[in-house]
């Protein structure tokens, strides 16, 4: 089957015409490069006549606008073209969690058959990013080839960079249980890596176990780039999309889905929408994997197929651009010549990826009590302890509850582990006031919790017809690690001083022992 690609076109001749029009006076590297910067803003979908043609006139445009010198073969500098491909094309994804994937945007960048020739196609370096160590078992490997522009190698010293709020000293152990009002936006420009406040965290970053917590504002962009060398990053939006620009290509990340970025990859931060607030737990262990699923079988919870990885996409930027590092939980900037975003082709499976929490297959009891909330893992960073988790992402999507004579919430519960919960929109089943969206709440190991006092006198007298919970989305960072809150968060103001009495309501019904 063919397909006559000018059928739709008013007036074929003129896009020929305009084409040669443009060439004329190129050399053939500034021609090569008109054409990827064409492919690109017309992305690959079929447009009317009048759209193609001003396609051309901004391609042509590109190559007017710098003047490489004549010796040196230049890819598209993808800053000219930006602003118009993302007003014309959807991010592209490659699916599947945990692949070995490949990707190239310019085509015949990735080389055949090796990893690192003598001289990589399109004048490009090869570089490993490494994620686990060499001799891991292969299962766990994780690491990724990527053929860029400049190597990373290319930058001078780093220099101690302050930030208030970020990886400030943890106080000491507390044991009580404590809730936070959602932090309020910032009103001063502010980005996601100023905007990023620790909140609570297992040990000292530089442990190579645990996780921390923190929450981030942000009301601009990033025209920095960062990378995390302490962690890997599972960012949870909850409100303002998000555009992650890394190495590996472009994400979008919408509220009610999440994206995880392997430890040491870098990125930029770019909001959607005017302000963004969210959460990050930044996991210090073994990388975040989906879990075993035993007796269930091979299908359920967070399904493979429905993870997303960037594909790849580049910029070719020569102008002084800041690139910050976390390291031993401090913050550290040098100041790059080139944008670091200058991947062209990658291939491996350490990759940034992106899941719609939407399509998180929930698993309930049929028949009576309310099983384990393990059956809401998402993703679970191993200890060295079977079945014990450095930590689990688990969320509390809408579901159907149909349990007979039975208290359908969460029950009462003294744990091992340590709980740290968000709530993306709506309420939590649990709790009917107090727990707002874009707020927090810490349990620490053993400390009693479970519905308060309303949730629970509702839930007692409720008549247990078939009950759908719908338009909320809660989630839980767990751990079986110790989590200290921070100094900073301790003296925050959106902390609740009377936490504790959303309880204190719980009545006695038991009536004594008969005589």
């Amino acid at each position: 089957m063919s397909l006559d690609t000018t059928a739709h076109l008013s007036d074929p001749d003129a896009i020929f015409a305009a084409l040669a029009e443009a060439h004329a006076g190129l050399s053939a590297q500034e021609q090569r490069r008109f054409d990827a910067a064409l492919v690109l803003l017309l992305a690959n979908q079929v447009r009317a006549t009048d759209e193609i043609l001003a396609a051309i006139a901004t391609a042509r445009a590109t190559i007017a606008s710098s003047s490489p010198s004549a010796s040196q073969e230049r890819l598209p500098a993808m800053n000219d073209v930006q602003p118009a491909l993302s007003e014309i094309a959807a991010l592209s994804y490659l699916s599947g969690f945990g692949n070995e994937l490949a990707s190239e945007a310019v085509s015949g960048a990735l080389p055949r058959g090796q990893n690192s020739p003598q001289r990589p196609p399109l004048g490009l370096y090869a570089e490993q990013f490494s994620a686990t160590a060499f001799t891991v078992p292969r299962r766990e490997a994780r690491r990724t080839w990527l053929y860029r522009i400049r190597p990373s190698a290319l930058h001078g010293k780093f220099r101690p960079l302050a930030q208030h709020g970020l990886a400030t000293p943890l106080a000491p152990p507390n044991p009580n249980r404590m809730r936070w009002d959602p932090l309020p936006l910032p009103e001063t420009p502010t980005d996601f890596l100023a905007g990023l406040k620790t909140m609570a965290a297992t040990s000292e970053p530089q442990a190579p176990t645990g996780i921390s917590v923190h929450v981030y504002g942000a009301n601009r962009s990033m025209e920095r780039a960062f990378f995390d060398a302490d962690g890997e990053l599972l960012i949870v939006p909850q409100s303002g999309r998000l555009r992650l620009v890394t190495e590996c290509g472009r994400l979008e990340v919408n509220p009610g889905e999440i994206a995880v970025l392997p430890r040491g990859m870098k990125c930029r931060v770019e909001l959607c929408d005017a302000a963004a607030r969210g959460y990050v737990c930044e996991n210090h262990g073994t990388a975040l994997r989906l879990p075993d699923l035993g007796p269930i079988g091979s299908n359920g919870l967070a399904n493979p197929r429905d993870f997303q990885a960037p594909t790849a996409w580049f910029e070719d930027v020569a102008a002084p651009i800041e690139l910050v590092q976390k390291f031993h939980g401090t913050l550290w900037a040098t100041t790059l010549d080139h944008s670091p975003f200058d991947v062209v082709a990658w291939h491996g499976n350490a990759v940034p990826y992106k899941y719609d929490l939407a399509l998180f297959n929930t698993i309930g009891t049929v028949s009576f009590d309310h099983p384990d909330p393990s059956i809401f893992t998402v993703l679970t960073s191993p200890s060295a302890v079977a079945g014990v988790a450095n930590v689990d992402f688990a969320i509390f999507p809408p579901r159907w509850m149909v349990a007979e004579h039975t208290f359908r919430p969460p029950w009462f519960h003294r744990n091992v582990m340590n709980e740290c919960m968000g709530l993306v929109h709506g309420e939590y089943d649990a709790k009917a006031g107090g727990f707002l969206p874009g707020g927090l709440s810490l349990h620490p190991c053993m400390s009693a919790h479970g519905p308060d006092a309303p949730s629970t006198e509702r839930a007692m007298a409720a008549e247990l017809a078939p009950q759908k919970i719908d338009n909320t989305l809660a989630f839980m960072f767990e751990t079986s690690l110790t989590l200290r809150p921070t100094g900073f968060a301790l003296g925050l103001p959106q902390l609740q001083p009377d936490y504790d009495t959303c309880w204190q309501g719980l009545r006695k019904f038991y009536p004594g022992a008969a005589a």
